[in-house]
């Protein structure tokens, strides 16, 4: 590695050393073998729909987005996954079939990258990365849930206020369209709501 991805790294491994304190020397630089450091464009794509995820994404630096693509060829935003958190396709990584999804980059990101078999690998032989994989597995079933229920019950200024609440700095990051279409409401109903609130809190 170069002096660029090994502090990249180094990085890393205090982000989970947070979590596992117990991960032993030789067992990181197991971890750090494995892994691939990659700086990603603007736009760039990480992962098209038709193919079959193949890596599972550490962003470090930067700001990813997973969305769809309906028959009219309209997106819908899935996710943001901004600076220490972790994104895949869990269906197209753990089934090996083709993604319905892709994953770009809305901002220059540094990401870290293990590839389906080596991060299984490392899942086998060290314990607090199986953990550690079932804490973020959970977690991601909680927001999914949490999200689906929203989707189910709450209007489009609930929404709206939930995503602000639970995701400021995103919301300074991501273009109005995108939030719009993560809310599952038109560009229009959005900015309806943002004029309405900034008049409510100007009065």
């Amino acid at each position: 590695m170069n002096i660029s991805s090994l502090i990249m790294f180094d990085e890393f491994e205090r982000y989970i050393r947070q979590y596992e304190p117990g991960l032993t020397r030789e067992q990181m630089q197991l971890i750090r073998s494995k892994s691939v450091l990659k700086k990603v464009r603007r736009r760039q794509v990480l992962l098209h729909e038709g193919e079959v995820c193949q890596h599972k994404i550490f962003v470090l630096r930067g700001l990813l987005r997973t969305y769809g693509t309906a028959n009219d060829g309209s997106e819908y935003v899935m996710k943001f996954t901004p600076e220490y958190e972790w994104i895949t396709d869990p269906d197209s990584y753990f089934n090996r079939t083709p993604s319905e999804l892709n994953i770009d980059a809305i901002e220059a990101s540094d990401v870290v990258l293990w590839s389906h078999d080596d991060f299984e690998a490392l899942r086998t032989v060290i314990p607090e990365i199986n953990t550690l994989s079932e804490k973020l597995i959970t977690q991601n079933m909680g927001v999914t849930q949490k999200r689906i229920l929203l989707n189910i019950s709450a209007n489009a200024e609930e929404k709206y206020q939930y995503f602000i609440a639970t995701y400021p700095d995103i919301l300074r990051r991501v273009p109005l369209h995108m939030v719009a279409s993560y809310l599952g409401v038109s560009r229009e109903t959005l900015t309806r709501i943002r004029q309405g609130q900034a008049v409510a809190a100007k009065s």
